[in-house]
């Protein structure tokens, strides 16, 4: 397995991100709230996390939904996964949306999403013509779960 430094700036007063076991592939990020934030049902809201970060060129970090919260309590991410970029120094914020029927209330030093750091690739456009043939083709929404 493959690690890293990462610097991080944690004004929030929470634990660091951390992985639950030494197999997951997310680790747990916590709400930074002065004061709790309950969301109605469809309601969501920008939580802050007090984080800050620093990322080696060539990775990004993903914040993903928990899915304990998503099954448990309909809580889930507007914008997923969201991207922090390289050369972003602001402070990591969670966008959370409350897909249930009931009010949820989040609280300071609750853990609200998780974050993945993976490498990517950068694209160097080839524009053509044509594209070379595949078995599926043009085949796309729902085309190979049909037989």
């Amino acid at each position: 397995m493959k690690e890293i430094k990462v610097k991080i700036v944690n004004r929030s007063g929470n634990e660091l991100p951390s992985y639950a076991t030494f197999s997951s592939a997310g680790m747990d990020v916590r709400a930074s709230l002065d004061a709790p934030v309950t969301l109605a049902p469809m309601q969501r809201a920008l939580i802050p996390t007090g984080l800050r970060i620093e990322l080696p060129e060539g990775y990004e970090c993903q914040i993903r939904p928990r899915s304990g919260l998503a099954l448990k309590h309909g809580i889930s991410l507007v914008n997923t996964p969201g991207t922090i970029d390289a050369d972003y120094r602001g402070e990591i914020g969670v966008i959370v949306i409350n897909l249930s029927d009931e009010p949820f209330v989040i609280n300071d030093g609750e853990r609200i999403c998780q974050m993945v750091v993976k490498e990517y690739v950068r694209v160097d456009w080839m524009p053509v013509d044509t594209l070379d043939e595949t078995e599926r083709g043009t085949g796309g929404f729902g085309h190979t779960g049909v037989r």
